[in-house]
C-alpha cells in the first residue's frame, strides 16, 4: 500500500483545499480555492455550503490532476474543518435551509445570555467542558430554526439535519440526499456544546434546552474509522473516507503531541493553542476550553485543553482590505520592519468580541497609546506584536490549567513564516518557538488519521518519525522590557471591556 497515496481535504475559513501525501508525510500536490467571505450586517460572518462543495470538489480534481493520479492511487480521504461553522440543511434536497453561521459569528448573543439564565455562561461548562459563548455550534441552530420561515416545522418532521463542515462535506462526498451518510467526529462534536465529554454522546437535555430535535444531530464516530467510500459519480468511488478532525485537533495530530504536556499552537484566521492532556478531563479555571483532542478507533478518547484567540491572521487581512495599507498579508512584516519598536502604540483585535481567556462578548476592537509619533509602521509592528500578547495570555492560562511548564511551542500555519513574529513571540513566551519541515500540519493530521484507521501507516510512531524540525527561535529580548510590554498589553486589554450595550444594534 506504501506506493498509494492518502489524500486530506482541508475545508477552511478562507479557502478549501485538497493535500495529496505520500508515505513520508510529504505534500505531492495541492489544490486551493478561496470562497466568499460574506458580512450581511456587523457581527454577522457567513459562507454559502454549496459555493465550499463545489470548491471541495474543484481542488480534489485540481490536486488530483496535477500529479496524474486517480481514484486508484489513493488509499484514504481524510477531512479537516474549520470547527463551530454549522450548516442546516435538507436531507430530502440537500439544499441548506440557510448560509452556513460561521465560528466567529457573534449574532446568537441574545440566545446565548437566555440560555445562561442565572447561573450564567459556566451553566454547560462542566458537561461539556465549553463556556456558553456565540463561537459554538448550538445556538446558531437554534437561531436558524426560530429565524428561518418553516425551518422549526421542517426540523420538528424529521427533515432538516446540521452539522460542521466536516458532516456537510463527507454527507456530500458519500451521496448527498442518496444515501449519504450523516456522521461527525468527537473533536468536531465536543465543539457544539452539545456533546458530553464524559459518555461522548449528544446530551438529550442540553439539545432540548436549544430547542435542537435530535434527529438532526450526526452520528458521533471516532477520528480515525472507515465512515462511508466516495460515491460512484465522484472523482473518488470506492476510496474510503476514514479520517476527520477539527483543524486544530488535526494540526496537534500533525505535530506529534501524543505525550500529555505537549503543546501546539496554530497561526491561521485566528491563533488556537492545544495542550494534550491525556485520557484526562482537565476542566480548566483560567478561561480555556476543555476539549477533545482525538480519538484512534476504538482507543479511548485523548483530551485537551485550549485557548482559542479570534483574531490574529484576519487582523493582517484587515489592514490589507479593509485599511489597504498594503497589497498582499506578506508586506506587514516589511512594514513593520521600518520601525524598532511599537512607538507606544497597541492593537486590541476585539472585532468578534474576546475569546480566551476572557470571554467578553461585550469587546470591541481597539487601537490605543496613540501619539503623533506613531506612523503606519508602528501599527504594522502593533497588529503583529497583538497575536504574541494574546498567545501569551493563553500560554500562562495553560501552564496554570495544568501544572506543567512547557520547554517549547511547537508552531503552525501561514503566520510562522514571519521571522519578526516567530522572534517576538519567543520573546514574549520565554521559551523556544519550532516550525517543523511540513507546516501543513492541519491537513496532514488529517491524513495520518485516514491512514492509520485504513493501515496505510501503523500508527502515532510514524507520525512521530516523519515529524521534522524546520527552525527554531530563541528568546532574545531582556525580561524586563518583554514584561513591560506584556503588562501594557493587559492594560489596552481592558479597555476594549464593555464597548457594547443593550442599546446598541449591530
Amino acid at each position: 500500500m506504501s506506493d498509494k497515496y492518502v489524500l486530506a481535504i482541508d475545508q477552511g475559513t478562507t479557502s478549501s483545499r485538497a493535500i495529496i501525501f505520500d508515505h513520508k508525510g510529504t505534500i505531492v500536490a495541492t489544490g486551493q480555492k478561496e470562497h466568499e467571505q460574506i458580512f450581511p450586517r456587523a457581527g454577522w460572518v457567513e459562507h454559502n455550503p454549496k459555493e465550499i462543495w463545489d470548491n471541495v470538489r474543484a481542488v480534489v480534481a485540481d490536486a488530483l490532476a496535477k500529479v496524474s493520479l486517480n481514484h486508484n492511487d489513493i488509499a484514504a480521504v481524510g477531512i479537516t474543518n474549520q470547527r463551530e461553522t454549522t450548516v442546516v440543511w435538507d436531507k430530502n434536497t440537500g439544499e441548506p435551509v440557510y448560509n452556513a453561521i460561521v465560528w466567529q459569528d457573534t449574532r446568537t448573543g441574545k440566545i446565548v445570555e437566555e440560555l445562561g439564565g442565572e447561573i450564567g455562561q459556566d451553566r454547560y461548562k462542566e458537561r461539556v467542558g465549553l463556556p456558553l459563548a456565540t463561537y459554538f455550534c448550538g445556538p446558531k441552530v437554534k437561531w436558524i430554526l426560530d429565524n428561518v420561515e418553516g425551518a422549526r416545522a421542517k426540523a420538528d418532521s424529521g427533515d432538516l439535519i446540521m452539522g460542521t463542515m466536516d458532516t456537510w462535506v463527507l454527507w456530500n462526498m458519500t451521496g448527498g440526499s442518496d444515501g449519504g451518510i450523516h456522521v461527525t467526529d468527537v473533536t468536531n462534536a465536543s465543539r457544539t456544546m452539545l456533546m458530553d465529554l464524559k459518555t461522548l454522546d449528544w446530551d438529550p437535555e442540553i439539545a432540548a434546552d436549544m430547542t435542537i430535535p435530535m434527529s438532526m444531530l450526526p452520528e458521533i464516530k471516532s477520528s480515525a474509522e472507515v465512515y462511508g467510500v466516495g460515491r460512484q459519480q465522484g472523482m473518488l468511488p470506492d476510496v474510503p473516507i476514514a479520517g476527520i478532525l477539527g483543524d486544530q485537533q488535526a494540526a496537534t495530530f500533525g505535530q506529534a503531541c501524543f505525550e500529555s504536556g505537549m503543546a501546539k499552537n496554530t497561526y491561521g484566521t485566528g491563533n488556537f493553542m492545544l495542550m494534550n492532556t491525556g485520557e484526562e478531563i482537565v476542566p480548566s479555571k483560567n478561561g480555556l476550553l476543555t476539549t477533545v483532542c482525538y480519538k484512534i478507533g476504538d482507543k479511548p478518547a485523548i483530551y485537551a485543553l485550549e485557548g482559542s484567540i479570534a483574531v490574529t491572521g484576519s487582523l493582517v487581512q484587515w489592514l490589507r482590505d479593509n485599511l489597504q495599507m498594503f497589497d498582499s498579508a506578506p508586506e506587514v512584516e516589511k512594514l513593520a520592519a521600518t520601525v524598532e519598536d511599537n512607538g507606544g502604540a497597541y492593537f486590541v483585535p476585539a472585532f468578534s468580541g474576546l475569546f480566551a481567556p476572557y470571554w467578553r462578548a461585550d469587546a470591541r476592537g481597539a487601537l490605543v497609546g496613540l501619539t503623533r509619533y506613531v506612523n503606519r509602521g508602528h501599527i504594522a509592528r502593533a497588529v503583529l506584536e497583538a497575536t504574541a500578547y494574546q498567545t501569551r495570555e493563553v500560554l500562562e492560562a495553560m501552564e496554570a490549567d495544568s501544572g506543567v511548564k512547557l520547554a517549547e511551542l511547537k508552531v503552525d500555519g501561514g503566520m510562522t513564516a514571519n521571522d519578526t513574529l516567530m522572534q517576538f513571540q519567543a520573546d514574549e513566551l520565554n521559551v523556544a518557538v519550532v516550525r517543523p519541515v511540513v507546516a501543513e500540519t492541519t491537513a496532514l493530521g488529517a491524513a495520518y488519521a485516514a491512514g492509520i484507521a485504513v493501515g496505510y501507516w501503523e500508527g502515532e510512531q510514524d507520525v512521530i518519525d516523519n515529524w521534522a524540525e524546520s527552525k527554531r527561535w530563541v528568546p532574545e529580548m531582556d525580561r524586563g522590557e518583554a514584561d513591560r510590554l506584556f503588562r501594557n498589553w493587559k492594560k489596552a486589554v481592558t479597555r476594549t471591556f464593555d464597548w457594547m450595550d443593550d442599546d446598541v444594534i449591530e
